[in-house]
C-alpha cells in the first residue's frame, strides 16, 4: 500500500499588517518529509504510522509558515501547484493525507483549505481517499467537507496530541482501502466567537469531555471540536463540529454535540487583565505563599496568533514594578536589539531601545540600559508539545535591565517550553515571576513548573477580547459580539 503525505499550513491573522510571502514558508520536499519519523507533529505523526503498518509513505510537499497575515497568492499558487504536480508525478497512490490548519486565507481566496482540496480533486478526480488533520483552531466548512473522507482536528489544546491525529488519518485510509468502503464528513457552524481556551482544564476541557463521548458509535470514526479562529475576517468565521463517519447519522450527531456547544456559550466569558493588574495578581500570589513560579503569559502577544512578539506593555509594567531580580521574561522579538548586543559581546553594558519596532498596539519600544550576560544561536529542540521537533529562533541574549533578566529572540514564536530560557542559561525554577508571550501552548511545558498562572490580556492582535475586531465578510451575527445572535 503506497499512502501520499503532505500539506500547506497556515494560520492566517487577517487584522495583522502586510502580507505573507512564499519566502516565509518553511518547504519540505520529497526525502525531507521522512526525516520528520519520531517527532511528535502531525507530519512526523503520519510518516510515524506509515512505517509502524509497513506503508510505503509517498512524501510530496508540505509548507509551514509562522501565523501571520494573508498569505499573498502568487506564494499560494506555486505552493499549490508544485504539491500537485509532485502528487501526479507519484504515480499510483492508495490514499492521500493532507497536513492542513484550517485558518488559511490567500489573497483574493477567503478558504485556502477548501480551495486547495477542490484544485487537487480536480486533478485526481473523486475516487482517490483523501482524509486530513488540522488544527483545531481552523474555520471549516461542509464545502471542504464534502471533499474528504475524514477530518481530524488535534482535541487538546496545546496541541500534544496532533501527531496521533495524523495516526488515526492514516488508519482511515487503511481501514477504507481493506474493507472497500468511503467514510464522509459533516461539519455543522456554530455562531460563536471563541476566544483561546485551553482544554487543559476548565469549559474547554468540559466540552473536549463531550466531544469525545460522541464518538462512542460504532460508525463513527471521530468527532472534532474546531474552536475556531476569530482573529480572520471571512465569512464562515466560528466554531464547528465535524463528524467523520461510515453512515448518514454524522450529520445529526454533530448537530447534537453543536447544540451542547452553543448551551455552554456562556462559560466562555474570559477574563482579561491589564498589564498591571497581572502583575499585581502574581505579587499577590506569592505573598499568599504560591510554592513555585508564577508564571504570566502575555496571551494577546502571541506569535502563534499572528501578533508580533514584541509587544512591552507586561514587559513594561513589570519594570515599573521594580520586581528585579526575582523575575525573568522571555522572551520578546528584537533582532536589532540582538544583533546590537552580540556586537558590544557579554559583559557589554549599552543602551537599548527594546520592542514596540511593529505599531503602536502592541506598545512602544522600552528605552533601558541593559548589560548583556549570554548569548545563544537560538536553535533548539522542542521538549513538550511537538516533541522532538527543532525550533530555531535566530540568535538570541539575555539582558539584565534593572536586575530582571530579559530574553530577546531574532525571529518570531511563541514560548512553548522552557527551552528559550535554558539556552541563555536560566533555569526558570529558581525565579518567582516567569514572563513569556503565548496563549496556552506553553501550559505543556510549565504545567509541572508554574506554581500558578496569570494571564495578562494587554492591547493586541490576540486579544481575548475578540468582540472588538471589526467583521466586514460576514452578515452573521456572532455571540459574544452579538448578544443577540441565534443557533438552531
Amino acid at each position: 500500500m503506497r499512502i501520499a503525505i503532505g500539506g500547506i499550513e497556515h494560520e492566517t491573522n487577517t487584522y495583522a499588517r502586510g502580507l505573507t510571502p512564499l519566502a516565509d514558508f518553511a518547504v519540505r520536499r520529497g526525502e525531507q518529509l521522512l526525516r520528520t519519523a519520531g517527532q511528535e507533529s502531525d507530519l512526523g505523526g503520519a510518516v510515524d504510522a506509515c512505517l509502524a503498518l509497513g506503508i510505503e509513505a509517498v512524501p510530496l510537499l508540505h509548507a509551514w509558515a509562522q501565523p501571520s497575515g494573508t498569505v499573498q497568492r502568487e506564494a499560494y499558487d506555486a505552493l499549490a501547484d508544485e504539491f500537485i504536480d509532485r502528487l501526479l508525478d507519484a504515480g499510483t497512490v492508495d490514499g492521500l493525507v493532507l497536513l492542513l490548519h484550517g485558518a488559511g486565507v490567500v489573497d483574493g481566496i477567503p478558504d485556502l483549505e477548501a480551495d486547495f482540496v477542490a484544485r487537487i480533486r480536480r486533478a485526481v478526480g473523486d475516487d482517490l481517499p483523501v482524509v486530513a488533520t488540522f488544527d483545531l483552531h481552523g474555520n471549516v466548512t461542509q464545502r471542504l467537507a464534502d471533499m474528504l473522507q475524514g477530518m481530524f482536528a488535534c482535541h487538546h489544546y496545546p496541541h500534544v496530541d496532533m501527531h496521533e491525529r495524523s495516526c488515526e488519518a492514516v488508519n482511515l485510509i487503511v481501514d477504507m482501502c481493506e474493507r472497500n468502503r468511503k467514510s464522509r464528513c459533516d461539519v455543522v457552524n456554530v455562531p460563536m466567537l471563541i476566544p483561546t481556551t485551553t482544554t487543559f482544564g476548565g469549559p474547554g476541557a468540559e466540552m473536549l469531555e463531550k466531544v469525545l463521548a460522541a464518538e462512542s458509535d460504532a460508525d463513527v470514526v471521530d468527532v472534532s471540536w474546531f474552536h475556531g479562529f476569530p482573529y480572520t475576517d471571512v465569512p464562515h468565521v466560528g466554531s464547528m463540529i465535524a463528524v467523520t463517519s461510515f453512515d448518514d447519522g454524522g450529520a445529526l450527531l454533530a448537530a447534537r454535540v453543536a447544540d451542547e456547544l452553543w448551551a455552554s456559550r456562556d462559560s466562555f466569558h474570559p477574563e482579561s487583565l491589564s498589564a498591571e493588574q497581572a502583575v499585581q495578581r502574581a505579587q499577590s500570589l506569592k505573598r499568599d505563599g504560591t510554592d513555585g513560579p508564577v508564571v504570566i503569559n502575555e496571551t494577546s502577544d502571541n506569535c502563534g496568533g499572528g501578533s508580533p512578539g514584541d509587544g512591552t506593555h507586561l514587559l513594561r509594567a513589570m519594570l515599573d514594578a521594580d520586581l528585579g531580580e526575582r523575575a525573568v521574561f522571555g522572551f520578546i522579538v528584537d533582532a536589532d536589539t540582538v544583533a546590537r548586543s552580540i556586537a558590544a559581546g557579554v559583559g557589554a553594558s549599552l543602551d537599548v531601545s527594546l520592542g514596540g519596532r511593529t505599531d503602536d498596539l502592541h506598545g512602544e519600544p522600552i528605552h533601558a540600559r541593559a548589560e548583556v550576560r549570554s548569548i545563544s544561536d537560538g536553535k533548539l529542540v522542542m521538549t513538550h508539545m511537538f516533541r522532538g521537533t527543532p525550533l530555531h529562533l535566530g540568535p538570541m541574549v539575555r539582558l539584565d535591565i534593572g536586575g530582571m533578566q530579559v530574553i530577546v529572540a531574532s525571529r518570531r514564536s511563541q514560548t512553548f517550553d522552557a527551552e528559550p530560557f535554558l539556552a541563555v542559561g536560566v533555569d526558570v525554577r529558581r525565579y518567582d515571576f516567569v514572563a513569556l508571550k503565548s496563549s496556552n501552548h506553553f501550559r505543556a511545558g510549565f504545567a509541572d513548573i508554574a506554581g500558578a498562572i496569570v494571564t495578562a490580556d494587554t492591547p493586541g492582535l490576540c486579544t481575548l477580547q475578540v468582540r472588538v475586531f471589526d467583521r466586514q465578510s460576514t452578515a452573521r451575527r456572532l455571540w459574544p459580539a452579538h448578544a443577540d445572535a441565534r443557533f438552531g
